[in-house]
């Protein structure tokens, strides 16, 4: 039944994932040629990026659709009602900042929801959601607080898969990548299963496991056939995502909250 709830959200493929070890030298060297004002790394086979088509593909959440956007000063009584709708009571939150919510007490709420009927399988759900995105899809610096602005936009379970996350997510990994690229950087946010991945399926001679299509002597793989431009042809996708991948190419503003990029597809098109 929570799979069945969890596949209406579009949020299913997403966990199905799991969690991915990072191959820091590989971020590192991507970020040393990522370029803000582009918004494209630039490899010897020359521009590449990732794109709207990679975030359907990889992460099977929606790409299009309303904006992931809302209220972002969260006041006490704004918090606390808006945690006694998603959760059933009132949050705990972190003392440097009352706008974002302990991520620990979420996931205790959610090991204690009996999912016996519908409404407490939809909190637990809740709970999952949330914590991913404060965790996995649009962390921070802090990655056990998560900011309250994300709870309106779970409070309607059926709207849940309205919002266009997937975007969202590219316009998160867009600025994440903009402030690695900075000298005085340090390290980098999330998504980082979506780069990591992307970079295993455009570069198929640096991934963990190569393809069985790949030769086997991949560090002899020349320039010209170094990166895979179409990774995903022949690839069975959900229903649900056909719609959106029409909207791949399109040349806009991607949005999240008070972050917004620009998606330059035009620049990698043949």
């Amino acid at each position: 039944m929570v799979e069945n709830y969890l596949c209406s959200t579009g949020f299913y493929h997403v966990f199905r994932i799991g969690v991915i070890r990072g191959f820091y030298p590989l971020l590192a060297a991507l970020v040393e040629r990522w370029r803000p004002k582009t918004h494209t790394f630039v490899l010897l086979v020359g521009e590449v990026i990732v794109i709207l088509k990679d975030v359907a593909h990889i992460f099977g959440l929606p790409i299009d659709g309303e904006l992931v956007s809302g209220w972002t000063d969260s006041n006490s009584d704004f918090l606390q009602r808006q945690s006694i709708a998603i959760f059933g009571r009132k949050p705990v939150v972190s003392n440097s900042s009352k706008s974002y919510i302990k991520l620990g007490w979420v996931w205790h709420i959610r090991d204690a929801e009996p999912v016996d009927t519908e409404e407490s399988i939809k909190r637990y759900i809740r709970c999952q959601i949330f914590c991913f995105l404060g965790s996995t899809l649009f962390t921070n610096k802090s990655t056990a607080y998560a900011h309250a602005k994300y709870l309106p936009l779970l409070c309607d379970f059926e709207r849940i898969h309205t919002y266009s996350w997937g975007s969202a997510c590219l316009a998160h990994l867009y600025r994440e990548l903009c402030r690695a690229s900075r000298y005085d950087a340090k390290e980098m946010d999330d998504p980082l299963n979506l780069l990591f991945v992307w970079a295993w399926e455009r570069l198929p001679c640096i991934a963990p496991v190569p393809r069985q299509t790949l030769d086997t002597n991949c560090h002899e793989v020349t320039a010209t056939i170094l990166f895979e431009w179409r990774p995903y042809e022949g690839l069975i996708i959900p229903d649900e995502l056909h719609g959106h991948l029409e909207v791949c190419d399109i040349i806009a503003s991607l949005l999240l909250f008070e972050c917004v990029e620009w998606h330059p597809g035009n620049r990698v098109m043949h």
